[in-house]
């Protein structure tokens, strides 16, 4: 599975952004899907997963209730709705493939090659 992340930017405080992970291959909805992020001098941290049919969700603490994701699986893709976006949330945003929507990174076999996202004050 290859994956491109797309939809990154700047924004100020308070905007919405909404990144996309497109996804190759014919079997990708066997695939859960995980957002992870790294800011500069700090270690990758998760965000956001989905299980292969999309029925479960699950988030971290610190975007709870701002973030939402989702997923078209006849479309091979996986959406990251930000809203309320703080100046913390600027990172370079990483999608993954794996078994499990788990939260830990090692996990998760295929990963993009990550988006910018900065949020300014």
């Amino acid at each position: 599975v290859q994956l491109v992340e797309s939809g990154g930017g700047l924004v100020q405080a308070g905007d919405s952004l909404s990144l996309s992970c497109a996804a190759s291959g014919r079997v990708f909805e066997s695939y859960a899907v995980g957002w992870f992020r790294q800011a500069p001098g700090k270690e990758r941290e998760f965000v956001s997963s989905i299980s292969r049919s999309g029925s479960d969700t699950y988030f971290a603490d610190s975007v709870k209730g701002r973030f939402t994701i989702s997923r078209d699986n006849a479309k091979n893709m996986v959406y990251l709705q930000m809203n309320a976006l703080k100046t913390e949330d600027t990172a370079i945003y990483f999608c993954a493939a794996g078994i499990l929507p788990v939260k830990t990174a090692r996990q998760y076999s295929f990963w993009g090659q990550g988006t910018q996202v900065t949020v300014s004050s």
